[in-house]
């Protein structure tokens, strides 16, 4: 069986729109996770992390990853921008699938995200800032876990989607 493609990246990186539009000449199904754990939950993930905290909800993901392996054909999957930050989640990721890393500058994220209420992490004084802060942290764990790296910052929807069905069509080319 074909693994399932995983794509990783900050938040604002175009997961879950080039998952989405990807999985249609892959012809597999598209999961994002943040989605998936909404619907287990009923509850939005801003309203998860107010209920019961940033841990419990990461645990959601971990279970995530873990029902994948119950999916009979490949999907393409959008993590969550945190689910790469535990090893366990990262384990789970190699065994699979493929992991595409979507790699943005700050001042990318910052542009698309800068009035998003929806994103629980940067509801701070200095949204900037903190995008600046959380990539550096998260960069050297994404780049471990990628089996390859796809640079967004210029948004060509065609392109991308050129690249990562040609990055992981190499990759499933033996099975």
């Amino acid at each position: 069986m074909k693994p399932h493609l995983i794509l990783i990246g900050y938040m604002g990186s175009g997961k879950s729109t080039l998952g989405c539009a990807v999985s249609y000449p892959l012809r597999q199904c598209f999961i994002d996770t943040d989605k998936w754990i909404e619907s287990k939950e009923g509850l939005t993930v801003s309203e998860i992390f107010a209920a019961h905290g940033e841990a419990y909800f990461r645990q959601r993901e971990t279970d995530c990853l873990k029902a994948m392996f119950r999916e009979r054909e490949p999907r393409v999957l959008a993590l969550g921008g945190g689910t790469p930050l535990r090893a366990e989640n990262r384990e789970l990721m190699k065994k699979l699938g493929f992991t595409v890393y979507l790699k943005a500058e700050p001042e990318t994220i910052y542009e698309r995200l800068k009035g998003d209420t929806t994103r629980p992490l940067l509801q701070c004084d200095n949204p900037q800032e903190r995008i600046r802060q959380m990539i550096a942290e998260r960069d050297p764990i994404y780049r471990e876990a990628a089996d390859f790296i796809l640079q967004v910052d210029d948004w060509n929807l065609k392109r991308l989607i050129n690249e990562l069905q040609e990055a992981y069509g190499h990759e499933t080319a033996g099975n």
